[in-house]
């Protein structure tokens, strides 16, 4: 229960913009990583992705979406800084496929994502 809350929190927003990267991964209380990737969509179509639109990768155990999504991305400026001073740059990037490790019909984690050129049944080009 409290790691799908966690995931949606995390990585699924629909209003998300570039711009917002330091107000959100504040305001939502996300660890100071990297890269924090939101998915902009609502929760619904994101957890269909384990609901039968995705596509299951036994190899890597992840799932791939079969829709593509608009995503920001939200990467760190500078390399191994620490809470309160993580400063993100974000990128709308469009037409991914998302990668994720679904439990229980719904999404946990967010592993990556890529362009459909990418994929060729879970085999990177």
């Amino acid at each position: 229960f409290h790691l799908k809350k966690k995931f949606r929190r995390q990585h699924v927003d629909a209003k998300m913009t570039e711009k917002l990267c330091n107000t959100e991964i504040s305001n939502r209380n996300i660890s100071c990583k990297e890269t924090n990737t939101f998915i902009l969509s609502i929760p619904a179509k994101v957890k269909s992705i384990c609901r039968g639109d995705g596509r299951y990768d036994e190899n890597s155990g992840m799932t791939y979406s079969t829709a593509t999504f608009r995503i920001i991305k939200c990467k760190l400026k500078h390399q191994g800084a620490r809470k309160p001073s993580c400063k993100y740059e974000g990128r709308l990037l469009t037409n991914r496929i998302i990668v994720v490790k679904c439990e229980g019909k719904l999404p946990v984690h967010f592993d990556r994502d890529l362009l459909p050129s990418e994929r060729n049944d879970g085999e990177q080009l």
